[in-house]
């Protein structure tokens, strides 16, 4: 060790060590390079998981709505017996109206609305099916969806727009009028404008002892015959249906998905929207005509599905845990969300193996370098005696030693930046290819009605959203903890320096 060497300030000590020490520089550069890389690459993962969960579930769109938990409910009365279960009270009471009315007061909810429905089959009103004759139900079969907004919950969300008319108003709503909303494409094929008076020509199939007459020509096979009634509505409102822009649909969709899709397109045209009260009276009718039943048309007695729009993605969580303190027994929260765990497990998984791999490779490199820096000090010891012995404070010195680990480090944390980010890219793709990714359900992607079927995410959309890249976020997170790692690794190196006793060395 030269004289010029001992007089210089740690700093010129440590970048001269560095490029004097190359073999032993070279190898601390190597371990941190190839830890990085393990763990960059994991951050990568982790960060590109996390992302892709995210825009995916803006996607999806912040909807929910309740259900009963089936899967629970069967669970807890498997082992009853069968008088248990024939019995009036077996199942749970569902939520009444005021319940809908305390889930939807909840800070966490934008607007809700929930709906009563009904189905119709009719002998001359046509229905809407493809041009092409792809797809058709046999018959003119429509969905009639009540409400309680002047504005449905479909409108409001981009589902449907309206193009014809006023809509509903205050009076539709809180009185029982006859006022619907009908599609584009079924007001065209029945020539129906705004204002119009149609007449539901209701047909239905209904089951009896026997056919009443074989001369009745409405007589269909043994044990039915055909009731048909006449029921008036009013045009308030012709609205078209957004249909989803599929230019940046995946060409690997798979054809039972587009089939999926134009189904639920098809029963959205096929839909017109009334109010509640509208829905309730129709049943009534229905009900006495088609199979001589008086209905009860109290609240209690109706179905009704809820739909609730949350403010925002981030307040599904907190929603779903105080409304759920709300319900019966046997009901939850059913979020739009819910459908990327369920189509999404695999890139769950491997986000929570790339947890475990960036904590356990940051561990094993605290010990590795901290191992590989002592044992260089060991080498050195003579060396540091020396600096203790000529006055240079314990500071300085731990400041040398540091500066010289940060120093190499840092250039094996930027190469492995670039590196690991590639490994972090290979290993997605790997993964990808293999039934890892699989979703639990057979077919990879989860179906519900109107609104919470609207994003139509499967896992091919997943995939083709998922990328692995140079953000910012990954930058700053992987430097923040490979420079943290490095300087933990630093303190037992530092505790040797703390213990040399430079008479001893120097004797």
């Amino acid at each position: 060790m030269s004289l010029e060497e001992m007089t210089m300030n740690f700093w010129q000590r440590a970048l001269k060590s560095i490029t004097r020490r190359k073999g032993k520089s070279f190898i601390l550069f190597l371990v941190v390079f190839v830890l990085g890389n393990v763990i960059a690459g994991a951050v990568a993962i982790q960060q590109s998981t996390a992302n892709v969960e995210t825009e995916t579930k803006k996607k999806m769109g912040n909807v929910a709505t309740v259900e009963m938990d089936y899967e629970r409910f069967e669970k807890e009365t498997a082992d009853m017996s069968d008088e248990e279960k024939y019995s009036e009270d077996f199942y749970p009471i569902s939520p009444g109206l005021d319940v809908y009315d305390q889930v939807g007061e909840l800070s966490y909810v934008k607007y809700y609305d929930y709906s009563n429905t009904s189905y119709i089959e009719t002998k001359k009103l046509k229905a809407y099916t493809p041009e092409d004759g792809s797809m058709g139900m046999g018959g003119n079969y429509f969905s009639v969806k009540g409400g309680n907004l002047t504005e449905p919950l479909d409108m409001r969300e981009g589902l449907i727009k309206l193009i014809e008319g006023d809509g509903f108003t205050d009076k539709d709503m809180n009185e029982t009028t006859s006022a619907v909303l009908v599609s584009k494409e079924v007001a065209e094929a029945n020539n129906l404008s705004v204002g119009d008076q149609l007449v539901w020509d209701i047909r239905s199939e209904v089951y009896t002892e026997a056919s009443e007459s074989e001369e009745d020509d409405d007589a269909s096979d043994e044990g039915t015959t055909v009731v048909t009634f006449d029921y008036p509505v009013t045009i308030a409102g012709i609205f078209s249906v957004v249909k989803k822009d599929d230019s940046a649909q995946s060409s690997q969709s798979d054809s039972n998905q587009n089939n999926d899709q134009a189904w639920m397109l098809m029963d959205q045209i096929n839909t017109f929207y009334a109010s509640n009260n509208f829905v309730k009276e129709f049943n009534k009718i229905q009900s006495e005509k088609l199979w001589g039943e008086t209905m009860d048309v109290s609240d209690e007695e109706q179905y009704y599905q809820p739909m609730f729009v949350l403010n925002s993605i981030d307040d599904v969580d907190a929603f779903k845990q105080e409304a759920d303190a709300l319900l019966p027994d046997y009901y939850k929260v059913v979020a739009n969300t819910d459908q990327y765990e369920q189509i999404a497990g695999g890139f769950n998984r491997m986000g929570i193996i790339a947890n475990y791999i960036v904590i356990i490779a940051s561990i094993a490199a605290m010990f590795i370098i901290s191992l590989v820096v002592l044992l260089f000090l060991r080498d050195r010891k003579q060396e540091l005696g020396i600096y203790l012995s000529l006055g240079e404070s314990r500071g300085k010195v731990i400041g040398q030693i540091v500066i010289e680990v940060i120093l190499v480090s840092a250039i094996a944390l930027l190469v492995s930046l670039v590196t690991g980010n590639l490994l972090g890219g290979a290993v997605s793709n790997v993964l990808m290819q293999n039934d890892f990714m699989n979703a639990q359900n057979d077919n990879g992607v989860v179906y519900y009605s109107s609104l919470m079927s609207s994003a139509d995410i499967d896992l091919n959309d997943i995939k083709n959203a998922y990328q692995v890249t140079f953000s910012i976020g990954y930058i700053i997170t992987y430097l923040l903890l490979g420079l943290g790692t490095v300087l933990l690794s630093a303190v037992l190196p530092l505790l040797y320096i703390l213990r040399l006793n430079p008479k001893k060395i120097m004797m």
